[in-house]
């Protein structure tokens, strides 16, 4: 791995975490581009490639944790408060007991998929499949909303179980995380602003446990020394920076704005690696 493809791939997982398009898929899509380019078979995956991965993960969890630090910390003080008084009135502090749930079941659901999506990410044609049913969720979604009548603007205990399950099973590649999360809540009647704080919420307790957990299960640590540290640090900074940027600006544009655009997209891109990886193939 150089130093030009470590910030390239930083920069598709900072954009592509966070907006509903499937940070997996476009990670593999990078990747396999740039296998097929130099001539190296897409069947190969080094122990660096498993590590840059975590890595640009956590410099996104950086980029959500800076972003809702004053979130977190109303969500935690409200829980404690709450622990003590045995009152759990408060929606900050029930919003924590939902994403506890949430994030339980989305474990539940993506364990049993763990073996499937690691071999998809030698499959970026099938990836391409799934990224295209992504766009149709997307679309549906947004067809679903215009027709409620009244949108939520706090969680519920049905809510949160919801998005839980469709956070798992964005585990399989091209099951954009963000996407299936908004998406359901928006199935579930939430507006758009507390359905992406939700689902960016919901992401923290995942992405940090996965980060801690993998490495000791698939890295070789005696390898990890003579990894390109350089390009492993750059990649991860510019994966946290846009990160942060694509936090606050589509959190901005999905105030004002439908996921159509991240639809057809989804569809488009979908389509069209999934034609070039199965005619490359």
């Amino acid at each position: 791995m150089n130093l030009i493809q470590a910030i390239l791939m930083g920069i598709v997982q900072g954009l592509s975490e966070f907006l509903p398009i499937s940070s997996s898929a476009h990670l593999v899509f990078t990747s396999n581009f740039y296998k097929v380019f130099a001539n190296i078979p897409i069947h190969e995956q080094s122990g660096q490639e498993v590590f840059f991965d975590i890595m640009v993960h956590l410099g996104t969890l950086i980029a959500v944790l800076i972003f809702f630090r004053k979130d977190i910390m109303n969500i935690l003080k409200s829980m404690f408060k709450a622990l003590k008084s045995k009152d759990w009135s408060d929606n900050e502090a029930k919003l924590g007991l939902y994403i506890i749930v949430g994030t339980f079941l989305t474990i539940c659901v993506a364990l049993p998929l763990h073996d499937v999506a690691e071999k998809l990410v030698f499959s970026p044609a099938i990836v391409g499949g799934l990224l295209f049913i992504t766009g149709f969720v997307l679309l549906y979604s947004e067809y679903v909303s215009k027709h409620v009548a009244s949108r939520k603007e706090n969680i519920d205990w049905k809510t949160s179980i919801l998005i839980g399950l469709a956070q798992g099973i964005a585990a399989m590649p091209g099951f954009s995380r963000s996407g299936w999360t908004i998406a359901t809540g928006l199935f579930a009647g939430l507006d758009r602003t507390t359905a992406a704080r939700y689902s960016f919420l919901l992401s923290i307790p995942i992405i940090l446990g996965a980060s801690m957990v993998y490495p000791f299960v698939k890295l070789d640590f005696h390898e990890v020394a003579g990894y390109n540290w350089s390009a492993i640090i750059a990649g991860t900074l510019v994966s946290g920076i846009v990160g942060y940027l694509c936090i606050k600006y589509f959190m901005k544009f999905i105030s004002r704005f439908s996921l159509a655009f991240f639809g057809y997209y989804c569809i488009i891109a979908g389509i069209a690696t999934a034609v070039f990886f199965a005619v490359y193939k």
